[in-house]
């Protein structure tokens, strides 16, 4: 008997213990994978901007920054985007509160701000194009529609981006997956906020006051 007790204390047990992170075990290269490729977007701007720094003065006799841009209707526009931005960060707050119904209310709010940013720059193009300015019309003009274009441009992504995500959240809820995308807009959403702050300073604002 004693040696049967023996035998069953000596017997080793084991456990099975749940990894608690191997839903999120492809989170790391997704982010850092994201992370690539807003720094090579940040390169494409940056070219941009260079370029439109060596041809802002080239007019060709057309029409100068002071002639066409319009600082209140290019400031209601900076206001539209910043804003933007504050209401995708309340929504990343509700993300963490796991309140799914406020995150669909700020991406809402969101995506309308961003249209709004959207229609006064097509406004504000269309309204130059009818006086002329047209970017065949000089190296400025081609400098300024390609810049500004590109941002507007990313922006449309954006909104494209934001309605899939509402029926992405609105059909499976803030689960990891949808969590992770969010977060990935998020960060793109917030460099087009600073790429516009360049635009606004670099392009409006010095274009005016020179």
């Amino acid at each position: 008997m004693s040696v049967a007790l023996d035998e069953k204390a000596s017997t080793p047990t084991f456990y099975v213990i749940e990894d608690e992170h191997h839903d999120h075990s492809d989170e790391g290269p997704t982010m850092l994978g994201f992370w690539i490729y807003l720094m090579s977007d940040a390169l494409i701007f940056a070219t941009l901007f260079a370029t439109y720094g060596v041809l802002f003065t080239a007019y060709a006799g057309g029409p100068t920054p002071r002639e066409l841009f319009e600082l209140p209707l290019v400031a209601l526009n900076t206001a539209f985007l910043l804003i933007s931005s504050i209401t995708y960060g309340m929504g990343m707050m509700a993300m963490r509160d796991g309140d799914q119904a406020k995150v669909q209310m700020w991406l809402v709010l969101t995506f309308l701000f961003g249209l709004a940013f959207i229609s006064v720059e097509l406004y504000e193009f269309s309204h130059m194009i009818a006086e002329g300015a047209t970017p065949q019309r000089s190296a400025f003009l081609s400098a300024f529609f390609t810049l500004v274009g590109t941002h507007g441009l990313h922006v449309t992504f954006g909104l494209i981006w934001i309605a899939v995500m509402l029926a992405q959240v609105g059909m499976h809820g803030l689960i990891p997956d949808n969590q992770r995308r969010l977060m990935c807009l998020g960060m793109f959403w917030h460099l087009l906020d600073v790429v516009w702050i360049g635009v606004f300073t670099f392009v409006y604002l010095l274009g005016v006051i020179q």
